[in-house]
């Protein structure tokens, strides 16, 4: 697990602008805190920051070179089978100098270029240079668990882990409005794009060739879905194979040659996971976070229930909002674009405490998005299947809104569900789906936005943007094509991206076996029924492991990793947002926000009807932050 960046100049110009790669391998400094490393050669520029988790010796610090010095490699990531790739590659002559990951990917690369890709199970972001071809290749893991962004134009190629390592180079920095847009919809900025012009995330299962200045990027894994065709399995037989394939995806990602941990949140995600753990490894570590001033949304009684029954080596971080309140500098200062998802905080703080104890630790991410986990999906259930108590919710619309919602309190949220399910019943899927994925209601955000803000938005971008969002959907979708629509845009883009920039800010390695490609592949051969029914989301999950789980864990409230926050802005930070960051003299200079929306946004936060005002104010705060950083 590292951090790594590069520059592959195509003209004397270009070559200029590699005196800042020190700059930009600094900058990564947290992702890899164990040692530093560069290769420079003509026009070709290499940089790694290096946690060591798989051989911690120097035989395997990067960037490596193969035997012959023809290829060099920076790599970010784990590859899982490759002691078994280390065999075969061995019975085929190669000799290794390094117990290391790195040095068989290498010289996997080497044997089998772009079709090896395939062999690979784990997560990464890697660059393999060839000073023969003079030419780079670049590769991401299939579900993007990993970051890589590139900018590149008639003079260079630039590659980093992180934005803040790129811009390091001095590229042009344009603000892109259709990102600006979408990042007020989704409190996040759906991949490839980012805020900047001409910047891009290299998307999951993608690789790019760039040779004699021409850059391709290129498809190498697809999810294998294809709606209405199902495995043959009965459910009894899919609850068998999913258990020994997710047990195998866990057995093989506790492979470290440093401490080990689990997340423990107490859902049945990440109990599932520590279970399986438990089962391979004496005195599992496990860590949970609690909320003393929030009971609403404290889950660490459910975390110890696992805990104890496992018999894992518990502990707890309590956190009050003074803590986060503490570390909210530190947090929007790591962020190198808008990334609105509150939770953010939560992880941070979790991954702080938890890399005190260990390097690397596993968690449930994923299940949510292979299984029908959210309530969104519940919902959008319901919804499809219709029946009497839906047509009683769709016809009490109006009464719904006129109740206070909150995600604060019991009561407040539950209403607030309640108003999200009347008015998607009166959508296409295709308008729920894209409603339900974000943040935006009513007329949408025109309002929230100038007049010359909206003149840089073209709508025709946006929603070119929108459909490649739903291309998945249509008007008979079931819940898998949901599910594949949440694996590009919610799965990549907010929970994978919001894990790996939290807890790399704390040099902590995070392993997700929910997302092993054989694991994934499975689950989207499951037809809807395995996953949800009225009565329970996640199904096939829950019912595999019901046995070796705390019943306690089954019919609970699902709160997710959330954050506190009204509270929050009512009293620590109301100095913050009402005379700094959203004052009218600083909306007003700044000139992307209207003034009287903001005022009103600001109004309805203090009101005894917030709603989820609170989550567009957040989307806001860590937008003028960013801003005032990079502007």
């Amino acid at each position: 697990m590292c951090g790594i960046t590069g520059i592959l100049a195509f003209n004397e110009i270009g070559s200029f602008y590699m005196i800042n790669m020190a700059k930009s391998i600094d900058t990564l400094s947290k992702r890899g805190p164990d040692s530093r490393g560069s290769f420079v050669d003509d026009f070709i520029g290499l940089g790694h920051r290096r946690l060591s988790v798989i051989d911690v010796s120097s035989n395997a610090r990067q960037p490596m070179t193969d035997e012959s010095g023809r290829y060099v490699i920076v790599y970010n990531g784990e590859i899982f089978n490759y002691r078994q790739l280390r065999k075969e590659l061995e019975n085929k002559g190669v000799v290794f100098k390094s117990e290391s990951d790195t040095e068989v990917l290498l010289y996997h690369y080497i044997k089998y270029g772009k079709e090896g890709l395939n062999d690979l199970n784990g997560f990464f972001a890697f660059a393999v240079y060839d000073k023969e071809e003079k030419s780079l290749f670049l590769a991401r893991d299939r579900f993007g668990i990993k970051p890589l962004l590139f900018y590149y134009d008639e003079d260079k190629f630039i590659f980093s882990s992180e934005m803040k390592a790129l811009t390091s180079y001095n590229i042009p920095k344009s603000l892109d409005y259709h990102s600006l847009y979408q990042y007020f919809h989704f409190n996040y900025i759906p991949s490839p794009n980012t805020i900047f012009q001409d910047v891009y995330k290299l998307d999951p299962g993608h690789y790019l060739t760039v040779r004699n200045r021409q850059v391709e990027n290129k498809v190498y894994y697809k999810i294998p879905y294809e709606a209405g065709k199902f495995i043959s399995l009965d459910y009894e037989g899919q609850k068998k194979q999913l258990g020994e394939l997710l047990e195998d995806a866990v057995k093989s990602r506790l492979v470290s040659d440093v401490p080990l941990g689990s997340f423990l949140s107490g859902g049945i995600d990440s109990s599932v996971i520590t279970a399986l753990a438990a089962r391979h490894t004496d005195k599992l570590h496990t860590f949970s976070i609690g909320y003393k001033d929030e009971p609403f949304f404290d889950e660490s009684n459910y975390a110890k229930l696992v805990a104890n029954k496992l018999g894992t080596e518990h502990t707890i971080f309590s956190l009050t909002n003074d803590t986060l309140f503490e570390h909210v500098d530190e947090v929007l200062s790591y962020m190198d674009e808008p990334f609105a998802d509150s939770s953010a905080l939560a992880m941070y703080m979790l991954s702080k405490y938890t890399s005190e104890e260990v390097k690397v630790a596993l968690s449930g991410d994923g299940a949510d998005e292979l299984f029908a986990g959210y309530n969104k999906h519940f919902g959008d259930y319901k919804i499809r299947k219709g029946g009497t108590v839906i047509d009683i919710i769709q016809k009490l619309g109006p009464l719904w809104h006129k109740l206070p919602s909150s995600r604060s309190t019991s009561f407040g949220n539950k209403v607030r569900q309640l108003q999200k399910l009347a008015d998607g019943c009166n959508m296409s899927v295709k308008d729920r789906y894209y409603t339900w994925a974000g943040f935006t209601k009513g007329g949408g955000l025109d309002s929230l936005f100038t007049e010359s803000t909206m003149s840089a938005i073209d709508k025709g971008g946006i929603e070119s943007r929108k459909g490649d969002i739903l291309k998945y959907l249509k008007e008979d979708s079931t819940v898998n094509d949901i599910l594949r629509s949440d694996m590009d845009l919610v799965l990549v883009s907010d929970m994978l991206h919001k894990v790996d920039m939290m807890s790399m800010a704390h040099g902590l390695e995070v392993r997700v076996p929910f997302l092993d490609h054989r694991v994934v592949d499975f689950a989207f051969s499951l037809p809807e029924e395995s996953k949800i029914d009225k009565k329970m989301k996640k199904k096939i999950l829950q019912d595999t492991y019901r046995d070796i789980l705390p019943k306690e864990l089954y019919n609970r409230p699902k709160h997710g990793f959330e954050v506190p926050l009204l509270k929050w802005f009512r009293k620590e930070m109301k100095s913050l947002i009402v005379d700094d960051l959203l004052s009218k003299e600083f909306i007003e200079e700044q000139d992307i926000f209207d003034p009287e929306e903001i005022e009103r946004l600001k109004q309805q936060l203090f009101s005894s009807n917030p709603g989820d005002v609170h989550a567009r104010i957040w989307a806001i705060v860590v937008f003028q932050y960013w801003w005032k950083k990079y502007f």
